[in-house]
């Protein structure tokens, strides 16, 4: 008889969650789905950032069906990880049951990055630089998490 092992949860929290924390949940649903459920949320979303999706496309990753949440949306569920993806987010973070390790991994932020872009191609550079930043990260889960 087979067992069925259970998937690692993991939960992606970022201030708005419009845009690494996306990348980082559909990375892993893309990469990893077979062994991690992934989640995101952030502590004041305010929508997903068309440009986060628009990267991820040219990566062959869909995200334009996922949803920026608040994290409080989730707290009926229990994460093994929650990987903070910005400082503001760490420090924000609100407190997990004890069964969750809360872990930080910084990533720039590419809308602020972008802020300053002369043209769209100059804007859309940083978004794939910090897409593929994430997706190196998330190449090496689970493993990374449990160092």
């Amino acid at each position: 008889m087979e067992t069925k092992t259970s998937k690692i949860k993991v939960l992606y929290l970022c201030t708005g969650n419009a845009c690494r924390s996306q990348m980082a949940e559909g990375w892993t649903r893309s990469l990893k789905g077979d062994v991690i459920e992934a989640h995101s949320a952030g502590v004041e979303p305010h929508g997903v950032d068309p440009r986060a999706i628009r990267a991820m496309a040219e990566a062959g990753v869909d995200i334009s069906a996922q949803t920026s949440k608040y994290v409080d949306m989730l707290e009926d569920m229990d994460f093994d990880y929650v990987v903070a993806l910005c400082s503001s987010a760490q420090q924000a973070c609100p407190v997990f049951p004890a069964k969750s390790r809360v872990l930080h991994f910084g990533f720039d932020d590419p809308p602020a990055l972008a802020a300053g872009a002369k043209t769209e191609e100059e804007a859309m550079s940083h978004y794939r630089r910090v897409r593929d930043e994430i997706r190196q990260l998330v190449e090496r889960l689970p493993k990374v998490l449990m160092e």
